[in-house]
């Protein structure tokens, strides 16, 4: 963004990969900017001396669809998925697939149908279009309760296992060796206080809440409201009973 600006060429290289680096590349050249690679390792920019107004239509967010995705996982459910990029989170489609989910796929729309229990799976997080470090959590929710034994592996960022602690007091059977998370699923969790730690684990703490018996109470929610708007409705309308306490 600063080099879109700036005088001469720029080069970045190592550059992350993630639709979200391409879409911002076509937003700023819709304004005039003169970005090539983005989607790529190696980005030109040549700067410009001013850019434009400009209409532009943000891409679906691929976390927020992965993250539905998992909830109806999950719950057992059969559900459709509108406006979405499918091949923008392959990797998490292929591994419901793994854990027993059938999945249709039709344009922008993906088709679920979820087992009543779920298979345990193994997931190592890894740049784009690697599996997103971003959906880890989210699945760590759903295999807590999957039949087997799951281990994830968190090679993108450190202390993303936060939400662990958490749905350990719901039940949730884990233990963290490192950068390696070993999850034995249990049948059935029990709801719990509970309290997000951050924007992700937050979510997986949700996702927890809707198969736990009895009621999930989640503190600290605007780490979720932060990154996932109107949560609770797109939750309701699939069925789920989730209420969103304003403070006084």
């Amino acid at each position: 963004m600063i080099a879109v600006l700036a005088e001469g060429e720029t080069i970045i290289r190592n550059a992350a990969m993630e639709p979200e680096i391409e879409d911002l590349a076509k937003f700023l050249n819709s304004m005039g900017a003169k970005i090539e690679g983005a989607g790529n390792n190696v980005i030109k920019i040549t700067g410009v001396k001013k850019l434009k107004q400009t209409n532009y239509r943000v891409m679906p967010d691929r976390i927020e669809a992965g993250t539905l995705l998992c909830a109806i996982a999950t719950t057992g459910g059969k559900a459709k998925i509108k406006k979405v990029i499918p091949e923008h989170i392959s990797t998490a489609i292929k591994k419901l697939e793994e854990a027993g989910c059938k999945i249709e796929i039709k344009n922008d729309e993906i088709n679920i149908d979820a087992p009543k229990r779920l298979r345990a799976i193994d997931i190592k997080t890894m740049p784009y279009p690697g599996f997103p470090t971003d959906l880890q959590s989210v699945f760590g929710a759903i295999v807590v309760t999957a039949k087997g034994t799951s281990v994830i592996v968190e090679n993108i960022f450190e202390n993303r296992y936060k939400y662990i602690s958490e749905l350990k007091k719901m039940g949730a059977k884990v233990k963290i060796e490192g950068k390696m998370a070993v999850i034995s699923g249990v049948k059935k969790l029990s709801g719990a206080t509970v309290s997000a730690t951050d924007l992700r684990g937050g979510a997986s703490l949700i996702i927890a809440g809707l198969t736990a018996k009895g009621t999930t109470k989640l503190e600290n929610i605007e780490y979720v409201l932060r990154g996932y708007e109107n949560i609770d409705n797109k939750l309701r309308s699939l069925g789920a009973k989730i209420y969103l306490i304003k403070d006084e």
